[in-house]
């Protein structure tokens, strides 16, 4: 694994970080840096401005449309996107679908979708969670019947991230009731204006609207939107679930999240002194420092594995488990720091509109809510339980 930054790789970060500075909002960045909440402009904008420059498909090879990168080219445009606070590329396009249409799909379905993947002219979301059928995935019951060239889709997904954003979505659905669990399962792709669709919200701890239910209701999808053969959408799913749960690790922004730790710890009095000086806190601080340069350097080997043409395989695992954890300890660290600053719940603080006076320093509104709403990283992706389950079957052989 070849990592020393040689004059070409340092000209490229100060690339990167130049057309950070220019393209990103301000206001975009203050959101970040303020841990504040984001709207869908703040997302497709600064996605449509790395489109325009060729870098939005930043993981994709030459032959897809992508800038088909090195892996230590990858690791600096993530690094340097983090440091300038640019906000969290939605992956469900162009980390997701996006891989399994130019690998799986056809070549009139590569000529419609990716395109407007790159570009982010359209923006996607994933169907795959269900009630009954979350981490059991093979369990889901939404079925899509054929009636000529289409499927009649019926059925329901749920926690479905930015839906109410989406222009479509990639969806799994069982078109033979009669084979075996993961077998009668196809890989569809769904326009969200579709008859039929229903997007209905719902609220988390944070006050925040991300994640949806969504109702299928006789939905009419067309059969040329089939990825894959028929029954053969569980080989698709797993190949997309490999790759997020490597995104999943989310090692550049928890180095944000450190940094951000940081400069909490040395503005929070403690005893006379502050947070920073507390030794207990210090030591869960330089913990976790540690805890996340060994994941960083798990996540440059897949990703080294990869440039060299292999594929996620099942140690990815690792990667969501340590990556979500370490995710959960930041929020842990800085409800910590904030004290009895983070027990008022003040939802209207995580607008970046609002006018309301924090209770505390301008840091401690969103340090409650945001622990409460990290739980749900060990659980997204297929729960960090499944995941060990997986790596002692898959990697360990037990």
């Amino acid at each position: 694994m070849k990592l020393a930054l040689d004059a070409g790789h340092r000209a490229f970060a100060d690339e990167v970080r130049a057309f950070v500075r220019a393209n990103l909002s301000p206001a975009t960045r203050a959101k970040t840096v303020s841990g504040r909440h984001y709207d869908r402009e703040d997302h497709m904008a600064w996605q449509r401005a790395l489109g325009a420059r060729g870098w939005f498909a930043y993981t994709w090879p030459k032959k897809h449309g992508g800038p088909g990168w090195d892996v230590t080219q990858r690791f600096l445009f993530e690094n340097v996107l983090a440091e300038e606070g640019a906000p969290r590329i939605l992956p469900f396009g162009v980390k997701m679908v996006g891989p399994v249409i130019y690998t799986f799909g056809t070549d009139a379905q590569k000529d419609q979708f990716l395109g407007p993947i790159r570009d982010s002219s359209v923006a996607w979301c994933q169907g795959y969670s269900e009630p009954g059928a979350g981490s059991d995935l093979a369990n889901l019951r939404t079925k899509a019947v054929r009636d000529g060239d289409h499927y009649v889709v019926s059925g329901q997904k749920t926690w479905t991230s930015f839906a109410h954003w989406a222009d479509w979505m990639f969806c799994l659905a069982r078109t033979d009731p009669d084979a075996k669990v993961q077998q009668g399962i196809s890989f569809l792709l769904i326009d969200m204006k579709s008859p039929g669709v229903t997007v209905r919200p719902i609220i988390m701890t944070d006050g925040a609207h991300h994640v949806n239910d969504v109702f299928l209701d006789n939905v009419r999808v067309p059969v040329a939107n089939r990825i894959g053969e028929e029954g053969a959408g569980w080989t698709c799913a797993k190949f997309l679930l490999a790759n997020e749960r490597l995104g999943i690790a989310e090692v550049a922004a928890s180095k944000r999240g450190v940094r951000a730790l940081r400069e909490i710890a040395r503005a929070e009095p403690n005893a006379g002194r502050t947070m920073a000086d507390d030794p207990g806190f210090a030591a869960g601080l330089a913990d976790l420092d540690l805890q996340l340069q060994a994941l960083e350097m798990s996540e440059l080997r897949a990703l080294s594995a990869m440039a060299q043409g292999g594929a996620p395989g099942p140690e990815v695992s690792t990667l969501k488990i340590r990556g979500s954890e370490i995710q959960q300890r930041i929020a842990e660290l800085a409800m910590e720091a904030v004290g009895e600053y983070a027990q008022p719940f003040q939802p209207g603080l995580l607008f970046h509109e609002s006018n309301d006076t924090p209770v505390g320093r301008d840091h401690a509104p969103p340090a409650a809510p945001r622990y409460f709403n990290m739980r749900k990283t060990s659980i997204y992706g297929g729960t960090n339980e499944i995941q060990k389950n997986i790596v002692s079957k898959m990697v360990l052989g037990l």
